[in-house]
């Protein structure tokens, strides 16, 4: 791989973890996802998306810019009146990230779960007597002395 390719590939990742963190920034917030809950039903102007929050309208539209830069939801401008959209496909990148993390947390519980079930069973036979050695210890007790003199 040349320099330039993985210079590449690094940018890409770490755009890719930008994009990652403000999507998750974005909807850290309580108000934010109710707003993008709202969102799901269809598409509202910023008035409509406000009124169930006590709130000023200019704090609102920090909540609204902060969706818009994270690319969950997209708005546009008709006269005086702002309408606001979900953008669902911001979401493959997160939902991508998170299929990877519960593959590798599967793996990690698949292992540790065969490592308990081979702990139980090595437990389990040093529990258990051994037969070779009970049936050694009979022989050896039951069996007449062939010595002289007994």
């Amino acid at each position: 791989m040349t320099p330039d390719r993985a210079a590449l590939i690094v940018s890409f990742m770490a755009n890719q973890l930008s994009q990652l963190d403000q999507i998750f920034a974005a909807l850290a917030d309580p108000t934010r996802r109710a707003i993008v809950m709202r969102l799901c039903a269809g598409e509202a102007s910023v008035g409509e998306l406000a009124e169930p929050f006590e709130m000023a309208l200019p704090s609102f539209m920090k909540h609204i810019h902060v969706l818009e830069l994270s690319g969950l939801v997209q708005s546009e401008k008709s006269g005086r009146v702002r309408t606001c959209r979900l953008s669902p496909e911001a979401l493959v990148g997160a939902e991508d990230w998170f299929q990877h993390q519960r593959a590798i947390w599967e793996a990690r519980l698949d292992r540790f779960e065969a490592y308990v079930m081979k702990l139980r069973k090595e437990r389990a036979a040093a529990k258990r007597p051994s037969r070779i050695t009970d049936k050694t210890t009979e022989k050896t007790t039951n069996k007449p002395s062939n010595r002289k003199g007994n």
